[in-house]
């Protein structure tokens, strides 16, 4: 016969095994927690990769940044061709001006710059507005907007997209699909990937050596000069020999009243 005490010890024990038991794993909780800690763990891996990526690049264009040693690094770049201009050449807001190159890469310009603080235009932009830019150290990227569409031409549009003394545009007629110009410098590619297309900017975008007007504003002015959001129409360069016929000039000619050197 089992004691009153026994049965008491009894039930007691049973109580508190039944209390154990009875408590049920948190696997909400647990599982929440991971979810948290891996979520960490592949924030910080990504930006590991990143940072690692980004050194990776940082390193691989270093040849091409400019320094008082390589003052131009756009002669290490496979397929560059070089030009010479006079500076501070301006023709009027009407005038069309016969480049030699296309797109063109420098000479007579319009007085206004277009802006050229990371601008991706979605309409072509008159050559004469850009070449002021390149004047004051842009890199202009034009497209040939029939051969690049879609994730391509996104690619080009991350290099520009506010960033300082860059601008893009579409290039109606362009032989290739892409062409880099800064002032007196040109590079046409078929592959938005290219890694020259990096190099180029990197040697010439702002190139103190490079363009007549160092330091010089790529910001907008606005309407009345150059309306980034309304920008003057777009047309084909006349070819050169029409050069001297009314309302064309010719590479090397400047407005009758705007002398050489005129300046911005």
């Amino acid at each position: 016969m089992v004691s009153g005490k026994q049965s008491k010890r009894t039930r007691r024990d049973r109580a508190r095994t039944s209390l154990v038991t009875g408590r049920s794993t948190p696997w909400g909780t647990i599982a929440a927690v991971l979810v948290v800690v891996l979520f960490a763990s592949g924030v910080f891996g990504y930006a590991l990769v990143e940072s690692q990526a980004g050194n990776a690049r940082a390193e691989a264009l270093a040849a091409f940044t400019p320094s008082a040693a390589n003052q131009d690094p756009s002669t290490q770049i496979p397929g560059v061709s070089e030009q010479t201009y006079e500076g501070g050449q301006h023709v009027g807001p009407t005038e069309q001006v016969a480049y030699t190159q296309s797109p063109p890469t420098g000479g007579a310009h319009d007085q206004a710059w277009a802006a050229c603080s990371g601008v991706v235009y979605d309409q072509p932009v008159r050559s004469e507005n850009l070449v002021h830019s390149m004047e004051h150290g842009a890199v202009w990227i034009a497209y040939n907007p029939d051969q690049l569409v879609g994730a391509t031409l996104e690619q080009l549009a991350d290099r520009v997209q506010d960033r300082p003394y860059m601008a893009l545009s579409p290039y109606p007629g362009l032989d290739q699909p892409i062409a880099l110009q800064s002032w007196g410098h040109q590079l046409k590619l078929a592959d938005a990937a290219d890694p020259r297309i990096d190099q180029f900017v990197a040697a010439l975008r702002a190139n103190p050596n490079t363009h007549p007007e160092n330091g010089a504003s790529c910001d907008a002015l606005g309407p009345g000069q150059f309306d980034q959001d309304a920008p003057p129409p777009y047309q084909p360069a006349p070819p050169a020999s029409a050069a001297g016929q009314p309302g064309v000039r010719a590479e090397s000619e400047t407005a009758e009243d705007e002398p050489i050197g005129g300046g911005s």
